[in-house]
Parts: structure tokens; C-alpha cells; sequence
């Protein structure tokens, strides 16, 4: 899938026929898993991606220009990312690229965003993505890390001291995995118990019964994303695991409640983004406008219910759109010194402070401790 977007003036001299081909006066690529197995990750980035860009141009553009976004479906699959940023760079002659809905499409765009020194925001989780810092790249969501904080945080808070863990052994699963490992002992806490999964098994009830028999487990931890979290969640429910337990922000969405089955998932808490609890934000919280008004504008537009995902395609739009208004010009590396010099930008995930050391810009205090009751997100206190 190619998609060009152009302004909504352009388009209606197409149709009237008064016009030749349009050139757009700055042009922003994308490659996004909006098909394939991590669509349901893609599917809302590009959606937003299109709205964001249809909104701009028929504001008035950015300092009076208008934008084209070259959107490009990879469907996940790392090779076709590398061969989509080439293209972006190469032949579309993008100024910056926002994608990566995966943390391996992400490494696959970085090589070539860096190697052509174009700015690139990355929508994957991974903390590899930004640590160490690279001159070019940038990303939205939080690390794969500050979760497994989040998560020992919280479970701190409850008293408990050791945790079970069952893991996708996808990329995501995998890099957590490691993240969670590396932090646990911050927390006095103790993994007792440690069992994988691969993506695309259909049950996991012999990794949770191992678990559930692990002598002292006070708790359950569960890196991943896709469907195998609503698969470990609906097992969890028919082995009637009495222990407390957390998802990652790998799935954070209404989907994953779908999927799992409200029942199963009643109780589950994970660290999640303040736009999946957009109504139950206090009037002064620094991120309720840009939360409430994404939020509208994505659901008036799909008529689908706003996603964590989409969420993190926001951010980079409303990012690198600042960031070119702040620089003034379209050359990429104009756009990469201002994407680094934002500074409070209120966001649907957090708000973003960039710096030469820091290219993801968000603290742990823009996750939000969510639990799900009665088949809805809300507020752990």
C-alpha cells in the first residue's frame, strides 16, 4: 500500500481537472505495519498518520507550506521496512520518516535514516531503538524498560517480593524479558519463576502450571504483545491463578480485552498511556488537551475507538510538525536539531523534553498504573 495525501484544495482541482501533477512543499515518509500480524499496531498509526496530515493542510500547512505524506504498508516484515526507508530516501527525497511499528522494522529504518542522516521518530518500544543515543532517531513510546519499572514499582507498593514471568519470545517479549531482568533487584523483588512462549502457540497452560506450582510466587508478570498476552490471560482465568498480574504496554488497547474476554482480564493491570483513560483525567492534567482532542478527532474520523498505537503516531506527527515550524525549513538537519531542542510538549503519551543525551524524552511519571474492572480501563490510585 503507497499513499499520498495532499491538500483537500489540490484534490478538489484534480477533480475539476484545472491542475497537473501537485508538488507538495515538504514531504514526510512513513513506513507502517498497517497489514500483516502487527497490524493491529499500524492500522491506527497510519490512520492517524492520514487524518494529522488531511488536518494540517487544510489549516494552512506549516509556515504556510503543505505536506505530502509518503505512507508505505511494510506489514511488519524488517526487509521490506529496509526497503521502503530506502525508497523514502532515496527516490520520495523525504525531509524526516516516522514508523517502525515494530522494534524490528524500527532497527531495519534506523540503519538507513542514520546512514542518510534523516531524521526518524520510531513508534517501537525497545530501549535499543534510543540507548545508546543516535544522532537522527527518536521514538514515542515508552522503553520496554521503564515498563518492567512501572510494573516493580507497583508491585513494590503491594508488598510482594517474588514474581513469576512467562514471555513472548518475539522481539518484544524477548527485549523486556532482558529489561525486566536487569532492573528487578532495584526493587528487592525476586523472579522465581521463568517461562517463555512462542507468538504463534495457542496455549500456555503448561508454562502457567509450572508457575502456579513455583513455590512463594506472589505475583505474575507477562512480557509481550499481540495475541499471545490474551491467550496467557484467558489460561490464567481457567487455571484460576489467585496471583496478582501484569501485562505490558505491549497491549494496551481495547483489543486486548476483546481478546482475552472481559472476564479473564478483570483485575489485570498494566502500565499504559493517559489516553486510554481520557475521561478520567483531572482538568488540570498537563496532557488532557492534546489526549481529549486526538481522541475526538480519531473516533469522529474512523468511528473506531482510539488506541495506545495510534497514540504514539501522534505524538511523532505533532513532534516533527513543531519541530519544522521551529526550524523553519525543511532540510534535514534543521529538523533534527529542533526535534532535539523540544522542550515540554504535551503529548498523548507524556510530555516530551528532547536533549543531546536523551531521544526519547519522557520520564516514568507519563505512565499511568492501569487496571481493568468491569471490562474498562481505570486508574490505579
Amino acid at each position: 500500500m503507497t499513499k499520498t495525501l495532499t491538500t483537500t484544495a489540490l484534490g478538489l482541482l484534480a477533480v475539476l481537472g484545472l491542475t497537473g501533477t501537485a508538488v507538495a512543499d515538504i514531504k514526510i515518509g512513513a513506513s507502517i505495519a498497517a497489514t500483516g500480524p502487527a497490524a493491529f499496531l499500524g492500522d491506527p498509526e497510519a490512520k492517524t498518520l492520514e487524518m494529522l496530515v488531511e488536518e494540517l493542510n487544510a489549516a494552512g500547512g506549516i509556515n504556510g507550506e503543505k505536506v505530502e505524506l509518503v505512507l508505505y504498508d511494510d506489514g511488519g516484515d524488517p526487509n521490506k521496512a529496509r526497503t521502503f526507508a530506502t525508497r523514502l530516501v532515496e527516490d520520495d527525497e523525504v525531509s524526516a520518516i516516522i514508523g517502525g511499528s515494530t522494534t524490528g522494522t524500527t532497527m531495519s529504518i534506523l540503519s538507513v535514516a542514520e546512514d542518510a542522516e534523516v531524521p526518524f521518530i520510531s513508534l517501537a518500544g525497545a530501549i535499543d531503538i534510543i540507548d545508546p543515543v543516535k544522532p537522527y532517531t527518536f521514538k514515542t513510546p515508552h522503553t520496554d524498560r521503564m515498563a518492567c519499572q512501572k510494573i516493580f514499582e507497583d508491585i513494590q507498593k503491594r508488598g510482594l517480593t517474588k514474581v513469576g514471568m512467562i514471555s513472548g519470545t518475539d522481539g518484544f517479549g524477548a527485549s523486556m524479558q532482558a529489561q525486566c531482568k536487569a532492573v528487578v533487584a532495584d526493587y528487592g523483588i525476586e523472579i522465581v519463576a521463568d517461562e517463555t512462549y512462542d507468538p504463534k502457540d495457542a496455549d500456555m497452560t503448561a508454562q502457567l502450571t509450572k508457575i502456579k506450582n513455583t513455590e512463594g510466587v506472589q505475583a505474575l508478570v507477562n512480557p509481550g504483545f499481540g495475541q499471545g498476552p490474551s491467550i496467557v490471560t484467558r489460561n490464567y482465568k481457567q487455571l484460576a491463578l489467585d496471583l496478582p498480574f501484569y501485562q505490558s504496554h505491549g497491549v494496551a488497547s481495547d483489543g486486548f480485552i476483546a481478546l482475552a474476554g472481559a472476564d479473564a482480564a478483570e483485575g489485570v493491570r498494566l502500565p499504559g498511556t493517559a489516553l486510554l483513560v481520557a475521561d478520567l483525567l483531572a482538568d488540570d492534567d498537563a496532557q488532557k488537551p492534546a489526549v481529549t482532542a486526538y481522541k475526538a478527532a480519531f473516533e469522529a474520523k474512523t468511528g473506531a475507538a482510539v488506541s495506545t498505537f495510534g497514540g504514539y503516531a501522534n505524538d511523532a506527527f505533532l513532534i516533527l510538525a513543531d519541530a519544522l515550524r521551529r526550524a523553519g525549513s525543511s532540510e534535514p538537519g534543521a529538523i533534527r536539531d529542533a526535534i532535539e531542542a523540544t522542550a515540554g510538549l504535551a503529548g498523548t503519551t507524556g510530555v516530551y523534553t528532547f536533549s543531546a543525551t536523551d531521544h526519547l524524552g519522557l520520564d516514568l511519571t507519563a505512565f499511568r498504573m492501569l487496571e481493568i474492572k468491569d471490562g474498562k480501563w481505570t486508574l490505579v490510585e
